[in-house]
């Protein structure tokens, strides 16, 4: 069984910085050979794709609501992809999640992490 597992959460204070990462686990997965997705659902509200970086070249995909403060990219040696947030708000609040995309990054998410959460204090 393939698992995406995200790592990285917890609680920053506005206008503080955090990293997450998705790794994958049981079913060998290349996330390098993978486009990778970050979402987020916060309370009451639908589920936001944030972020999404392709397997072809790493281009990537940012949401308006997160430009030119969340970073997508990948750390080829650990199998990983991070999603850098800095000046978070409190509206950043929310569940995290990684997915891949295997039909690219305007695809449909396939295969799942379960989450991790990420609360911002004002």
């Amino acid at each position: 069984q393939v698992l995406l597992v995200e790592s990285g959460g917890g609680l920053v204070q506005a206008g503080g910085s955090l990293t997450l990462s998705c790794a994958a686990s049981g079913v060998t997965l290349d996330l390098n050979d993978e486009h990778i997705a970050w979402f987020r659902r916060a309370p009451g509200k639908e589920r936001e794709e944030v972020s999404c970086i392709s397997r072809l070249d790493d281009s990537t995909y940012v949401a308006a609501s997160v430009k030119d403060r969340f970073t997508i990219s990948r750390d080829k040696a650990k199998n990983t992809v991070m999603l850098q947030m800095n000046s978070l708000k409190r509206e950043d609040t929310a569940v995290y999640y990684c997915a891949s995309k295997p039909g690219g990054c305007k695809g449909r998410p396939l295969y799942w992490g379960q989450g991790t959460q990420v609360t911002v204090s004002s």
